[in-house]
């Protein structure tokens, strides 16, 4: 249901693209709008990965620099199927992370700084795996996709401005119409691409929580996210505010309210989201317990405690 609700969704986005386009030349200017983002989005499929990585400072690290997060990140990646992506630190305060790349084979996960000293080893398992999940989810390229449409969206928007629309919609209403379409396109498009970004957020949340066995990790790390977020600035995030539907949680004001004009979804309700899975799991852990299918000394409190250097549950 999820993927049926983004491809609709980046459906509308496209239609809407098309839509100022043929206001602002007919038919013509519908296919030129087509092609145009056809081209951009060919230039972003192949170089977006490193223009976000460059935009925050990200630099790239191995086993030699950083021996514990590369681990993780392939003991995490072997478990969720995937192969190892490549890992960059961002030099930043703010506990925050993102994935990106065109595809599992060409992918990379970044986290801050922030993140590996504030946050406690599974907590930033719960993180990694929340990322993983985008990149098994090919959600890394949806939203280059989709970010890259609602720009050109907006770019068309205000070159309509200047050319009054359509010759043929010349009267006042011609003109109330092209008004009409360089505020409210980029409006919708906006609302289109948060919608496709808060919906793939929550299913990131479910595989993550798969992906690392025990959901109550990503839990207690939204959290923590999210009350930094409010009190430590991002400010490579606020020199590039159409990257913030990237990261886990949003970098530039961590909006708590729950409604179309926010990046992410409510935080309460990711983790009350997570909370459930893990009620569940736990009840599933019982009642194969009573059946002798799990030993009793299994799960979170059994397991060992550290990702880091040491073997998780999925060691």
């Amino acid at each position: 249901m999820n993927y049926l609700r983004t491809a609709m969704l980046l459906a509308a986005l496209t239609a809407l693209f098309m839509g100022v386009g043929y206001l602002i030349g007919g038919s013509g200017g519908a296919t030129i709008a087509l092609l145009v983002a056809a081209a951009m989005n060919v230039f972003a499929y192949w170089n977006s990965d490193r223009m976000v990585l460059s935009m925050h400072g990200a630099q790239e690290v191995d086993a030699r620099t950083a021996p514990d997060l590369v681990q993780m990140v392939r003991d995490l990646s072997g478990r969720a199927g995937l192969p190892m992506p490549r890992v960059f630190l961002m030099d930043n305060p703010q506990p925050n992370a993102f994935a990106t790349g065109r595809n599992p084979q060409h992918a990379a996960v970044a986290v801050t700084t922030g993140l590996m000293q504030r946050l406690s080893r599974e907590e930033v398992a719960g993180v990694i795996a929340h990322e993983l999940a985008h990149i098994k989810n090919h959600d890394t390229l949806t939203m280059t996709i989709t970010a890259t449409i609602a720009g050109a969206i907006s770019m068309l928007a205000q070159f309509g401005m200047f050319f009054g629309g359509n010759r043929d919609n010349n009267s006042g209403t011609g003109l109330i119409g092209t008004l009409a379409m360089v505020i409210l396109a980029p409006l919708a498009a906006m609302l289109v691409q948060m919608a496709i970004s808060r919906t793939r957020e929550y299913a990131a949340d479910r595989m993550g929580a798969e992906i690392s066995g025990e959901p109550e990790w990503l839990a207690s790390a939204l959290g923590k996210i999210a009350n930094a977020a409010h009190a430590i600035p991002n400010e490579n995030a606020e020199r590039s505010p159409a990257t913030a539907h990237m990261f886990i949680i949003n970098p530039l004001s961590g909006q708590r309210l729950d409604n179309l004009f926010s990046t992410h979804p409510a935080v309460e309700n990711r983790i009350a989201a997570l909370q459930d899975i893990s009620r569940r799991k736990g009840r599933g852990t019982e009642q194969r317990r009573v059946s002798g299918a799990v030993p009793a000394t299994g799960g979170a409190s059994g397991s060992p405690r550290g990702p880091w250097g040491q073997r998780g549950p999925w060691g």
